[in-house]
């Protein structure tokens, strides 16, 4: 994966079109801006219960984003991440249909997992609630059968997202066949989508448990023996995350969205300097997300662990955020909404910083200067705030930060302040040669926070004053020092 700015994005709500509208965005005003795609599930269908993380068919572009000769064409301008989701599939796919259809005579029966699959000796009270649940309830919902049987089948999300058994015969044989799919249609790098879900073993919380290290490993030596890096995407307490990054070729740094808010909303930079004195250096950084501004990442472990944030500071963060975006993100978090996820936000980057354009900048300074290789959802790239009309007509929180760019919509934010100066930020965190070097954090004072990267006589530093809300970079350019203002 290249050491520049990742965009993340969905095919048409950034387009309002398919694969070809975005090489034509990615080769024309976002030259030099990006330099990788991850396309979010351009699979079939991308308007599924979940936006495309519910597939009928994983192997298959939906048609109205193109094919798979399109994603190779768009793979000649950059470098593409596909999302390989690896707990679930769609309760439309042919073969849970089938399922549902024949019972255990189907074909595909080994392929899910009843209650009595994951229990044949049945569970206790305990085993129920061991568990790791990431929104309320058990992960079970009753299915009718054709022939008028019930039972109970494991759906860690949504009725419409049905896991799937990944050491059974056609569960792998599913798998290994996304994978051929994905090198075939240029894929360089996969995302494990909800991996940590993957496993299910009794009285444990099958959830990030031995056996699912072990299975994830198994899979990314596959991908690599492919040509593809894998990156895992788990949402965990922060020492946990350090633990993953070390066995895994690249995590998310979910807890810097909300460190990053913390310091800006409260003029303290000693926990998000700590912080990146010990987060993962092969990670991939983020500020906003297609699911929303997590803060599970800063907090308190289960097992009473003390987080990065106290849980206080977790408090006024969100109540901070709500404030800000004028009270648009609680209309869309938690029982608010449909998607009811314990451990996020929903809210657009800008709106959470109340449409600050120094902060936002600032925002993306520091990300851009954090260890990692940054990632921007194309939201956030373009400066977007919060979609309250869409949030209304679907009322699924996440939808808020998912908003449906028209052609005209694009033009005009590209042409904003905001965006033109994130743009020059990008071009400068792609070019200088420094990040590719070695990364320091100091912290002169409570309120002040200076990130710098050198590589043999180049150097590149970030100094920000919480307190005063500035920022400068001061850069090697041709032998001599240039410092310009982040604002």
């Amino acid at each position: 994966m290249k050491n520049q700015v990742q965009l993340i994005t969905y095919v048409d709500r950034l387009t309002a079109g398919g694969f070809s509208d975005l090489k034509a965005l990615v080769d024309g005003p976002l030259k030099g801006v990006v330099g990788g795609v991850h396309p979010l599930p351009f699979f079939d269908p991308i308007d599924g219960a979940d936006a495309g993380f519910d597939p009928s068919d994983h192997t298959r572009v939906d048609p109205r984003l193109g094919d798979w000769n399109d994603v190779r064409a768009l793979s000649t301008s950059v470098d593409i991440m596909a999302d390989m989701i690896v707990n679930h599939v769609s309760a439309d796919s042919p073969a849970f249909q089938d399922f549902l259809a024949k019972g255990d005579a189907s074909d595909f029966a080994d392929m899910f997992l009843t209650f009595g699959k994951v229990f044949p000796n049945g569970a206790t009270e305990q085993d129920l609630l061991a568990i790791y649940r990431p929104r309320p309830g058990f992960p079970f919902n009753k299915m009718t059968f054709a022939d008028g049987s019930k039972r109970l089948i494991w759906t860690t999300f949504t009725p419409n997202q049905i896991d799937i058994d990944v050491f059974s015969q056609h569960g792998a044989a599913y798998l290994d066949a996304i994978l051929a799919r994905f090198k075939e249609g240029g894929v360089t790098a996969i995302r494990l989508d909800a991996a940590g879900y993957a496993v299910k073993k009794p009285g444990t919380s099958s959830f990030m448990i031995p056996e699912t290290y072990a299975f994830l490993g198994e899979l990314a030596d596959k991908a690599r023996g492919l040509g593809m890096e894998v990156l895992v995407e788990i949402h965990s307490y922060y020492r946990d995350q350090i633990e993953i990054a070390r066995k895994v070729d690249r995590v998310y740094d979910f807890a810097l969205p909300p460190l990053v808010l913390h310091s800006l909303f409260t003029g303290e930079a000693g926990p998000l300097a700590e912080w990146l004195k010990i987060s993962p250096r092969n990670a991939i950084t983020v500020l906003d997300t297609h699911d929303g501004i997590g803060v599970i990442d800063v907090g308190a472990a289960t097992d009473g662990r003390p987080g990065l944030l106290a849980p206080g500071a977790v408090d006024a963060l969100v109540e901070t955020m709500h404030e800000r975006s004028g009270g648009e993100s609680r209309q869309a978090t938690g029982a608010a909404a449909s998607n009811l996820d314990l451990y996020q936000v929903n809210c657009t980057y800008y709106d959470a910083l109340g449409k600050r354009d120094s902060e936002y900048l600032i925002a993306r300074a520091l990300q851009f200067f954090a260890p990692g290789i940054p990632q921007v959802y194309y939201v956030g790239l373009l400066g977007g705030v919060n979609d309250m009309d869409l949030l209304h007509r679907t009322k699924v929180g996440r939808d808020i930060n998912r908003h449906y760019y028209t052609p005209a919509e694009v033009t005009a934010a590209l042409g904003t302040p905001v965006v033109r100066k994130l743009f020059k930020l990008a071009r400068f965190r792609n070019t200088h040669p420094a990040f590719d070097g070695d990364f320091a954090v100091e912290q002169p004072s409570d309120h002040r926070l200076v990130l710098s990267w050198t590589k043999g006589s180049e150097r590149a530093a970030l100094d920000v004053d919480f307190k005063e809300m500035s920022a400068s970079i001061i850069h090697t350019d041709k032998g001599a020092y240039e410092r310009f203002t982040v604002k």
